[in-house]
């Protein structure tokens, strides 16, 4: 199973031949993760990761989402339910479960960010299966023992020079406070999240609830003005941690602007739970004008992940909670969704709007030209279902064009799993040195010019994007 040198790089001899040069300039440059989900008591405790289960089935749902669809139970995966209970805790045998049908798995990013991690992390170049399913667990379970592998010691050997985490707008960032009190140098920073404090449907019956708990912790008035006020001193208490960034998972991606009176009325009726869900939507909308106008005064870089259909499986919902493989793609709309926003500040340079999509066909028609035109914006690149390398090519192909390489923010991992974010990274730079050099080859790059913009998509463009 040995992993192929050329892996992902352009068949045509003259193409790879570059794109083998160009991936030699990149591929050892330090990692940049301004966006994931990686867990801070991991590097504060710096406890050893307990078991193979733990670090690359249970906490990536990439996996559990495929197996589910052939119909094995998310019980059967050890998969923690809506109460934190995990009903098979027979490690082993869920892993020779997994094994059993990693064939499922044939041509998926999963696969190859897992290949990755068996070879270069734990020396396994054969392909998992019902036969070596034990061999590699024990293999697996031995080094995870060893001091090499606890999260520090990966980080390190991951040559990560700074990695964001996701962070509710109420947490009291305890891990991160631990961190730094450690005298450890590597940068672990929060993200400022407050979709739990600005969705009215997330848990409908404790938004109020929370509402509250957002003024008393910022130590304002439960009213419009206080609320927004809670939020900047919130967003300064993250600031002082580290954090660069804020990051929104709308539904959609409408924006609004209304009158103060307006606006004031609207949290009203959401406070009180009086609310429609046109209302909810509305708010959604007015936060995220009100969380860009914030960003000019404290610099956050402005993240915007929407189109999800959020658990589509209520019957999953009921039993696992969120964030368990059901969010679904959906088509949205940025042209007319976002021109409040970009009306009232979307040509301040003092801004930064990183724009994701789950809506590929909105690349070439809105995203890129937008980000063509509006200083603020800049597009983040392919998530989710299309952090692949067919993906990753298709956003190449549709952007490039219209908004170049330099309103991009190069990559990130958006992820959980932390033994992949090498694995995502070489991806990712495989697959840029492969479209730049068939640019090349077709005269349409020079190679100076292609080795330049590969150290920018795999190293520049996200410090500079996201001001780490």
């Amino acid at each position: 199973m040995a992993l192929h040198p050329d892996r992902l790089l352009p068949i045509e001899p003259e193409a790879r031949a570059i794109a083998r040069e160009l991936y030699a300039g990149v591929k050892d440059l330090p990692i940049v993760s301004p966006h994931g989900h990686t867990e801070p008591r991991w590097y504060a405790e710096n406890e050893a990761f307990p078991d193979p289960v733990s670090l690359f089935v249970r906490p990536d749902h990439y996996i559990f989402r495929m197996l589910y669809s052939q119909g094995i139970s998310l019980e059967a995966l050890g998969v923690p339910d809506r109460q934190g209970v995990v009903h098979n805790t027979d490690n082993r045998a869920i892993w020779r479960l997994f094994a059993e049908h990693w064939y499922l798995f044939r041509a998926t990013p999963s696969r190859f960010w897992f290949e990755h991690s068996l070879e270069t992390l734990f020396g396994v170049s054969e392909r998992l299966g019902p036969d070596n399913a034990d061999a590699i667990y024990d293999t697996i379970a031995a080094a995870l023992e060893t001091p090499a592998f606890r999260p520090r010691a990966l980080y390190e050997r991951f040559n990560i020079e700074a990695i964001s985490t996701t962070d509710g707008a109420l947490d009291p960032l305890p891990w991160h406070d631990q961190i730094k009190a450690s005298g450890w140098k590597g940068r672990v920073l929060p993200a400022y999240r407050p979709d739990a404090v600005i969705d009215p449907e997330r848990d409908a019956a404790s938004f109020p609830e929370r509402l509250a708990q957002l003024c008393d912790l910022a130590g304002t008035p439960v009213s419009w003005a206080g609320y927004l006020e809670a939020h900047r001193i919130r967003r300064a208490y993250f600031i002082a941690r580290g954090a660069t960034s804020t990051d929104h998972g709308h539904p959609t991606a409408r924006t609004a602007d209304l009158p103060r009176d307006e606006a004031a009325a609207l949290f009203d009726r959401v406070l009180g739970g009086n609310g429609t869900s046109a209302d909810a939507e509305l708010f959604r909308a007015q936060m995220l004008t009100e969380m860009a106008r914030m960003s000019l005064d404290d610099g956050l870089v402005m993240q915007i992940h929407p189109g999800s259909f959020r658990s589509h499986s209520p019957g999953l919902f009921a039993a696992y909670g969120p964030d368990k493989g059901a969010d679904i793609p959906t088509a949205t709309d940025y042209v007319r969704a976002l021109k409040p926003l970009l009306d009232a500040v979307g040509t301040d340079p003092r801004l930064t709007l990183i724009l994701f999509t789950l809506d590929e066909t909105a690349y070439s028609r809105e995203l890129a030209p937008l980000a063509g035109v509006y200083p603020a914006l800049r597009l983040g690149p392919a998530w989710w279902f299309f952090d692949s390398p067919e993906g990753m090519r298709r956003f190449r192909e549709t952007t490039t064009e219209t908004a170049g390489f330099y309103n991009t923010v190069g990559f990130n991992d958006d992820t959980r799993a932390f033994l992949s974010i090498p694995a995502r990274h070489d991806m990712s730079r495989r697959v840029d040195c492969g479209y730049l050099a068939r640019l090349v080859a077709d005269h349409r790059l020079e190679l100076e010019e292609a080795h330049e913009v590969a150290r920018d998509l795999a190293y520049n463009l996200v410090k500079q994007a996201y001001r780490i």
